[in-house]
């Protein structure tokens, strides 16, 4: 998914090596590395993350750009100037991780600048990968692994109407799954259809 998507609110681009450093500097975080169940890794390990990211197919990383704190007109493939770097506020992921099934992808949405939250960044990134990935994966099924504490992203996911599914007491962890049905396919690609995509 070599493309960028522009949306209302939102600009996601693919994720890039010069996007690694703000991206570690959000995983120092506490609070983010809980409500994102990750483990905090070294400057480095985060350049080796980011590098296996972009050469695995099962993986789509895009970083979400706030609309309000760019300055000029966004060009895709430009280079990366402190213009993106103060409108990067948070990242949006699939996974096509089931071996079962490759129909079925994981979603996952992060705001980390406080400053960009509650204004509807999260709900129109999640919107625009869930219309690419339909669009181009032809995914049917999504699914949100979410910890129980993490109550805005579990009320996003449920306002986008996914439903829970399971619970693991171990993990301290909420699925929901959302499918897609041929009503929902066709609002995602009118979305897509709306929005800007820009190729590499």
């Amino acid at each position: 998914m070599k493309v960028s998507l522009v949306g209302e609110r939102v600009i996601l681009v693919p994720y890039m090596k010069d996007h690694v450093p703000k991206y570690h500097a959000w995983m120092q975080d506490p609070g983010i590395l809980q409500a994102t169940a990750s483990e905090p890794l070294t400057l480095d390990q985060e350049y080796e993350m980011q590098l296996s990211w972009t050469q695995d197919t099962s993986k789509h990383t895009f970083i979400v750009l706030d609309k309000d704190l760019m300055v000029g007109d966004f060009i895709h493939g430009q280079p990366y100037t402190q213009v993106l770097f103060s409108a990067m506020v948070g990242d949006v992921n699939i996974f096509m991780n089931d071996l079962d099934d490759s129909h079925i992808a994981e979603i996952e949405i992060m705001i980390a600048e406080s400053k960009s939250r509650c204004k509807g960044l999260a709900k129109e990134s999640v919107l625009l990968m869930m219309a690419s990935a339909v669009k181009i994966f032809g995914i049917l099924i999504f699914r949100a692994k979410i910890g129980e504490s993490n109550d805005a992203s579990l009320n996003l996911f449920q306002k986008l109407e996914f439903k829970k599914t399971s619970y693991s007491e171990i993990f301290k962890e909420v699925t929901l799954e959302l499918q897609i049905t041929e009503s929902k396919r066709r609002e995602l690609l009118q979305l897509i259809g709306n929005a800007t995509v820009t190729h590499s």
